[in-house]
Protein backbone atom coordinates (compact mmCIF):
# COMPACT_ATOMS: atom_id res chain seq x y z
CA UNK A 1 0.00 0.00 0.00
CA UNK A 2 1.50 3.30 -1.11
CA UNK A 3 1.63 5.75 1.75
CA UNK A 4 3.16 9.18 2.33
CA UNK A 5 3.26 10.84 5.71
CA UNK A 6 4.39 14.39 6.36
CA UNK A 7 5.89 15.47 9.65
CA UNK A 8 7.82 18.32 11.19
CA UNK A 9 5.23 21.07 11.15
CA UNK A 10 5.01 23.47 14.05
CA UNK A 11 4.62 27.05 15.11
CA UNK A 12 7.52 29.28 14.16
CA UNK A 13 8.28 32.93 14.16
CA UNK A 14 8.74 34.92 10.94
CA UNK A 15 12.34 34.59 9.93
CA UNK A 16 12.59 31.20 11.54
CA UNK A 17 13.28 27.80 10.04
CA UNK A 18 11.55 24.47 9.89
CA UNK A 19 12.20 21.19 8.18
CA UNK A 20 9.38 19.05 6.91
CA UNK A 21 9.80 15.37 6.20
CA UNK A 22 7.85 13.16 3.83
CA UNK A 23 8.26 9.50 4.65
CA UNK A 24 7.23 7.00 2.02
CA UNK A 25 6.17 3.40 2.55
CA UNK A 26 4.80 0.69 0.36
CA UNK A 27 7.05 1.62 -2.53
CA UNK A 28 10.65 2.55 -3.22
CA UNK A 29 11.09 6.27 -3.47
CA UNK A 30 14.12 6.03 -5.76
CA UNK A 31 12.08 5.78 -8.94
CA UNK A 32 9.63 8.56 -8.22
CA UNK A 33 9.55 12.32 -8.24
CA UNK A 34 8.29 14.04 -5.13
CA UNK A 35 6.54 17.36 -4.92
CA UNK A 36 5.69 19.58 -1.99
CA UNK A 37 2.49 21.57 -2.16
CA UNK A 38 0.70 23.87 0.21
CA UNK A 39 -2.79 25.17 0.69
CA UNK A 40 -3.73 28.10 2.84
CA UNK A 41 -7.33 28.71 3.95
CA UNK A 42 -9.40 30.09 1.10
CA UNK A 43 -6.65 29.61 -1.44
CA UNK A 44 -5.93 27.04 -4.09
CA UNK A 45 -3.29 24.42 -3.60
CA UNK A 46 0.03 25.57 -5.02
CA UNK A 47 3.23 23.81 -5.90
CA UNK A 48 6.15 24.70 -3.68
CA UNK A 49 9.08 22.51 -4.68
CA UNK A 50 9.73 19.25 -6.45
CA UNK A 51 12.62 16.92 -6.99
CA UNK A 52 13.06 14.34 -9.69
CA UNK A 53 13.83 10.70 -8.99
CA UNK A 54 17.42 11.12 -10.11
CA UNK A 55 17.88 14.37 -8.19
CA UNK A 56 19.02 15.94 -11.43
CA UNK A 57 16.12 18.33 -11.36
CA UNK A 58 14.63 20.45 -8.65
CA UNK A 59 12.16 23.25 -9.12
CA UNK A 60 10.76 25.75 -6.69
CA UNK A 61 8.04 28.32 -6.90
CA UNK A 62 9.23 31.92 -7.17
CA UNK A 63 7.65 32.64 -3.82
CA UNK A 64 10.05 30.28 -2.03
CA UNK A 65 13.19 30.37 -4.17
CA UNK A 66 16.24 31.06 -2.11
CA UNK A 67 14.39 30.19 1.08
CA UNK A 68 13.16 26.61 0.68
CA UNK A 69 15.31 23.65 -0.30
CA UNK A 70 14.06 20.22 -1.27
CA UNK A 71 16.23 17.16 -0.86
CA UNK A 72 15.84 13.42 -0.67
CA UNK A 73 17.43 10.53 1.16
CA UNK A 74 16.56 7.44 -0.82
CA UNK A 75 18.16 5.20 1.78
CA UNK A 76 15.60 6.47 4.30
CA UNK A 77 12.81 6.63 1.72
CA UNK A 78 12.28 10.22 2.79
CA UNK A 79 12.14 13.64 1.16
CA UNK A 80 12.74 16.85 3.06
CA UNK A 81 11.71 20.44 2.67
CA UNK A 82 14.00 22.82 4.51
CA UNK A 83 12.21 26.10 5.00
CA UNK A 84 14.25 29.12 6.04
CA UNK A 85 13.41 32.78 6.43
CA UNK A 86 9.77 31.93 6.96
CA UNK A 87 7.31 34.67 6.15
CA UNK A 88 3.80 35.39 7.31
CA UNK A 89 2.55 34.27 3.91
CA UNK A 90 4.02 30.78 4.33
CA UNK A 91 1.48 29.31 6.79
CA UNK A 92 -0.51 26.57 5.16
CA UNK A 93 -1.10 22.89 5.21
CA UNK A 94 1.86 21.34 3.46
CA UNK A 95 1.46 18.16 1.44
CA UNK A 96 3.91 15.86 -0.25
CA UNK A 97 2.94 13.84 -3.27
CA UNK A 98 4.57 11.46 -5.68
CA UNK A 99 4.42 10.78 -9.37
CA UNK A 100 6.14 8.31 -11.66
CA UNK A 101 7.76 10.74 -14.02
CA UNK A 102 9.62 14.02 -13.85
CA UNK A 103 9.38 16.92 -11.50
CA UNK A 104 6.32 19.15 -11.77
CA UNK A 105 4.70 21.84 -9.66
CA UNK A 106 1.30 21.03 -11.11
CA UNK A 107 -0.69 19.09 -8.57
CA UNK A 108 -2.90 17.40 -11.14
CA UNK A 109 -0.02 15.20 -12.24
CA UNK A 110 0.43 13.62 -8.83
CA UNK A 111 -1.33 10.43 -7.90
CA UNK A 112 -0.47 9.69 -4.28
CA UNK A 113 -0.70 12.27 -1.53
CA UNK A 114 0.08 12.50 2.14
CA UNK A 115 -2.59 13.70 4.59
CA UNK A 116 -0.92 17.07 5.07
CA UNK A 117 0.96 18.81 7.85
CA UNK A 118 -0.01 22.15 9.35
CA UNK A 119 2.63 24.86 9.37
CA UNK A 120 1.38 27.91 11.22
CA UNK A 121 3.53 31.01 11.61
CA UNK A 122 2.87 33.35 14.47
CA UNK A 123 2.71 37.05 13.74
Amino acid sequence: QVQLVESGGGLVQPGGSLRLSCAASGFTLDDYAIGWFRQAPGKEREGVSCISSSERSTYSADSVKGRFTISRDNAKNTVYLQMNSLKTEDPAVYYCATRSFGCSLNSKWYKYWGPGNQVPVSS
